[in-house]
């Protein structure tokens, strides 16, 4: 419960200090996926920001270190389990859940080489292997109590590591 509250005050602390640089059209970055030098400073720009926001709320609101490991995706899957079964209304975590849907495609990008990549407002995961992820919708499944980060993951880094 202590982190639930400490969750939703952290969601409604970021809600009302909007960042400028979220006016920036994502639309702008389709156009440029031709490269990995192109795409992925453009259209990791807002998810690499999201998921270190996400990082920062759990360190500080909820005592919870996120290291950016597959791991560290347990955690996230039942915080925001536990954010569900609280009856949290969706609009008092849609900033936390789609900072730890970017977060997970963090994980993602880190493990396998992968890009972000944007286009009218969405990101995507794009993996060496030329799949297509959601990660932050599938944070938003997960708090309909359909889907889960970690299997995503799971499935996504499944023979595509670069290490």
């Amino acid at each position: 419960m202590r982190v639930v509250q400490a969750v939703r005050r952290s969601c409604t602390r970021l809600a009302q200090w909007p960042d400028p640089r979220d006016e920036i059209s994502a639309d702008l970055a389709l156009p440029y996926v031709t490269t990995h030098q192109q795409t992925r400073p453009q259209a990791a720009a807002k998810p690499v920001r999201w998921a270190a926001d996400a990082v920062a709320t759990m360190r500080e609101g909820a005592r919870l270190r996120l290291d950016y490991s597959a791991q560290s995706l347990w955690s996230v899957d039942r915080m925001i389990e536990e954010l569900r079964r609280e009856d949290t209304p969706y609009n008092a975590v849609q900033s936390m859940l789609r900072g730890f849907g970017a977060y997970a495609g963090e994980v993602v990008v880190r493990q396998t080489g992968a890009e972000w990549w944007a286009g009218g407002g969405d990101h995507w995961v794009r993996t060496p292997d030329g799949r297509l992820w959601d990660p932050i919708d599938e944070a938003r499944r997960c708090f309909a109590g359909d889907g889960s980060l970690r299997l995503l993951c799971r499935d996504a880094t499944r023979g595509t590591s670069h290490h």
